[in-house]
């Protein structure tokens, strides 16, 4: 009898730590349980107008505002190279009256065809790229969100791309539009001013992703500017390339096709008197 009753408390001595332990770790869950329960109630409860401290992890920290130096100095800086570019061309390449004279009236059928409907194809190539930007920035709400969202080998891939483009549209059509003008000054910046204003505007789709969206403005100006300079360009060769009868100011051989078209109507009139 002793020993069965000796026997039953050491198994009561033993299994009493166990049991210890379970209320312990029960009561460790329903304090988690507990301490859970009030911070999100503190969270529901925030009151964004109180003096109370906010608790270091629950903060976001935000990136440091960039400087004015950048933000604005950014943009300026890249107009500025642009218009340094121009006069740099300008300065290494000054206008000389002494050039080849070249009219592409005189040229055959099939290169002005050709000529003109790659003008005209290019065109159409802008057209669809101005629609382009209309789309994407529809899409995203604005130049920055479309740019944040796109990662550096698209935007490297962008770039390649724009520049190629840019170059070979400018040169096709900025080539036979300048030598077909050489004789009026003004008209040899056009080419050069709408390459230098698409270079820029490239340029400027770095600053807004990885600067500032201030560069947007930069962008929007080069922009305007590259499409006025090719919109000039193109009416300028489908003029002489497609309507020869049409007579500006701007023709290197006004005066020869005006006396031309005077002869013209002064022999029909002495065919029709003698008639």
């Amino acid at each position: 009898m002793r020993k069965a009753i000796a026997a039953a408390l050491l198994a009561l001595f033993a299994l009493a730590p166990v049991a210890h332990a379970d209320d312990s770790a029960v009561a460790g869950e329903q304090k988690q349980l507990h301490q859970d329960d009030l911070k999100k109630s503190d969270q529901d409860n925030f009151d964004f107008f109180s003096d109370k401290p906010v608790a270091s992890k629950d903060v976001v920290e935000l990136p440091p505002e960039k400087s004015k130096w950048i933000t604005v100095g950014g943009p300026i800086g890249l107009i500025a190279f642009f218009f340094l570019l121009d006069l740099t061309i300008w300065w290494l390449v000054p206008f000389s009256d002494r050039s080849i004279e070249i009219n592409l009236r005189d040229f055959p059928p099939a290169v002005k065809r050709g000529m003109a409907m790659a003008v005209v194809m290019f065109g159409i190539a802008f057209t669809f790229g101005a629609s382009e930007i209309a789309y994407q920035l529809h899409l995203h709400g604005s130049a920055e969100a479309y740019f944040a969202q796109m990662s550096l080998g698209t935007l490297i891939y962008f770039t390649h791309g724009h520049l190629f483009g840019f170059t070979t549209s400018f040169f096709i059509v900025g080539v036979p539009f300048s030598l077909q003008f050489n004789h009026i000054k003004s008209y040899q910046w056009v080419f050069p001013i709408g390459l230098a204003a698409s270079v820029t505007d490239v340029f400027s789709w770095w600053g807004i992703k990885y600067v500032s969206p201030n560069f947007e403005w930069v962008s929007m100006f080069c922009g305007v500017l590259f499409g006025v300079s090719y919109l000039w360009m193109l009416i300028g060769l489908l003029r002489v390339l497609l309507f020869p009868e049409v007579i500006w100011a701007s023709d290197k051989d006004r005066e020869q096709r005006l006396a031309q078209r005077e002869r013209i109507n002064e022999t029909a009139k002495y065919t029709e008197g003698d008639v």
